[in-house]
């Protein structure tokens, strides 16, 4: 299953409306198949899976990261139909799917054909690896990723607004990649008029997976962005980056709209320079713990990333 759930993880984010999904065929203790939701959103996992197992798959366990959809829609049947006619004999699903033409109806129809079904294994596990369709589907908004890049004291530029460069190489080509795994990407109209910003992927081969760009702010956005007045009106995407600035990030923490917080940190001390964070209306020290969970943790170079997930019920 957790081969399953990685696969998902490269059908982001040009699947979007549909769910990222991976899938795994396993014959006899051997993998035989293998698939995840191509760009589009089709052909779907399951299909991608079957189709490189061929007649393999009769017989087989299927590894699923999201139940398999019952509804047929006009680009294909339905995975759980595909699945049953392939003569799979085991199917292991990790979480199952809100969506109401599937939830639940997936795997009935998968049991109702004799099938030995295993639901709920790495279920939050899952849903990680398909965060930003999860958060549409369940909450009806973006999942929202937060990047901080400061000094060891917690400042993202000198006092005089000079801010290139706090992180180094190997740091800043992380921040690309994220930016390619966004479908937009937003920040301040502060940080717009001080840095001129392009916001797009200079990594050779992924260039073409420059987010759209969104520009907070009361007013109008110019040729190539979206203005947006707020966190809460953001529209249209599944994931979004902030990428700053502090009254960005602020804006977005105060109205508990981040869900995942990239904080690089660089080895040095600025010392009386700008400060990554402003108000984000905490009144109780006590309301500040208890929020976020260190997902990842890692050097970059000599530069410290530290991943945070926000803690929510879900």
């Amino acid at each position: 299953m957790a081969a399953a759930i990685a696969l998902s993880s490269r059908g982001r984010p040009e699947s979007a409306p549909n769910p990222n999904v991976g899938c795994v065929l396993v014959q006899a203790g051997r993998v035989v198949g293998r698939g995840w939701t191509a760009a589009g959103g089709r052909p779907h996992a399951e299909a991608v899976a079957l189709a490189a197992a061929g007649d393999a798959a009769c017989g087989a366990t299927a590894y699923v990261s999201l139940e398999p959809c019952a509804h047929a829609g006009g680009r294909g049947p339905a995975c759980s139909d595909l699945l049953i006619a392939a003569g799979v004999a085991r199917v292991v699903i990790a979480a199952q799917d809100p969506d109401p033409r599937t939830d639940g109806a997936g795997i009935a129809r998968l049991q109702d054909a004799g099938i030995d079904v295993l639901f709920n294994v790495l279920p939050a596990e899952a849903r990680r690896a398909m965060a930003p369709w999860w958060a549409r589907r369940a909450e009806g908004r973006p999942f929202v990723t937060l990047k901080l890049a400061t000094s060891l004291d917690g400042c993202i530029a000198l006092a005089d607004g000079t801010s290139r460069w706090i992180t180094g190489d190997r740091a800043r080509a992380h921040g690309h990649l994220e930016r390619a795994q966004h479908q937009a990407i937003l920040v301040g109209r502060g940080t717009f008029d001080a840095d001129a910003p392009r916001l797009d992927v200079r990594l050779p081969g992924i260039e073409h997976r420059s987010p759209q760009k969104l520009l907070l702010t009361s007013g109008s956005a110019p040729a190539g962005w979206t203005a947006v007045a707020s966190p809460e009106s953001v529209e249209g995407v599944d994931s979004l980056l902030v990428e700053g600035g502090a009254g960005a990030a602020s804006a977005f923490l105060a109205a508990d709209r981040v869900d995942r917080l990239l904080l690089y940190r660089a080895p040095v001390l600025i010392g009386g320079g700008r400060p990554a964070l402003g108000d984000i209306g905490l009144t109780d020290l006590a309301d500040a713990h208890g929020r976020w969970r260190l997902a990842d943790s890692r050097l970059l170079g000599s530069d410290r990333l530290d991943v945070y997930e926000r803690i929510r019920t879900i």
